[in-house]
């Protein structure tokens, strides 16, 4: 069950706060509590599922906002002291958008969608700095939960997309090296399905399904 599908069980929008989630289960818990409906077992199936929605929910809203006013911003080029000293010193150059291929080598890459509640802002700036984390010590599973339910929270935010394409590359190269060639194409095609327009990461994924075929055995 991932966060899609908790949010859908229990009725809610990805933007919903975590008092509505609250709400949402008491109600649909008191609805298909088996109490209510004894020998029904398909509303105890249903409660079950209600109950693992919440409980799945709240621990993933409850990860991602802890302590999370206390998070100080991402540093950006012209904030550190460093690039300052070495900017007074060159001439001034344009600022290109970040290849997002850089996600976990460079923390200092990081944008807020306009339109973002300050809550959802901090919710991705905590997440991003978890992403990174994740992807260096190869935790492809919990950054794959963790993006995916980040989308689904702020669906609006294109960056979060491009996080999470680059997310299903590398645990598709992973399994490649692991000799899952089956799983690595899925993995693959779903970034491509992604971020179909992100050139950079298109030639490394393909780059692995030609390293595929000459691993794969013909």
């Amino acid at each position: 069950m991932n966060i899609g599908d908790c949010y859908q069980i229990l009725g809610l929008s990805s933007n919903a706060t975590i008092a509505e989630v609250k709400n949402s289960y008491r109600r649909l818990a008191r609805q298909y509590h088996p109490d209510v409906n004894p020998g029904n077992s398909r509303s105890q199936e249903q409660f079950i599922q209600i109950n693992q929605a919440y409980q799945n929910l709240i621990h993933w809203l409850a990860q991602n906002s802890q302590q999370i006013a206390g998070i100080p911003a991402p540093q950006s080029a012209e904030n550190s002291p460093t690039e300052t000293r070495q900017k007074a010193a060159q001439p001034a150059a344009s600022n290109p958008t970040p290849e997002v291929g850089a996600i976990h080598e460079s923390p200092l890459q990081f944008q807020h969608h306009p339109n973002l509640s300050e809550f959802d802002k901090l919710l991705k700036q905590r997440a991003y700095v978890q992403l990174q984390q994740l992807l260096k010590y190869q935790r492809f599973a919990r950054a794959i939960a963790l993006v995916e339910g980040l989308v689904q929270r702020i669906p609006q935010d294109t960056e979060v997309r491009q996080w999470q394409a680059i997310t299903y590359q590398r645990m598709g190269r992973y399994l490649i090296d692991m000799g899952d060639f089956e799983k690595a194409q899925i993995y693959l095609k779903k970034a491509i399905k992604t971020d179909p327009l992100n050139r950079s990461l298109l030639s490394e994924i393909q780059k692995e399904f030609w390293r595929l075929q000459t691993l794969v055995p013909s």
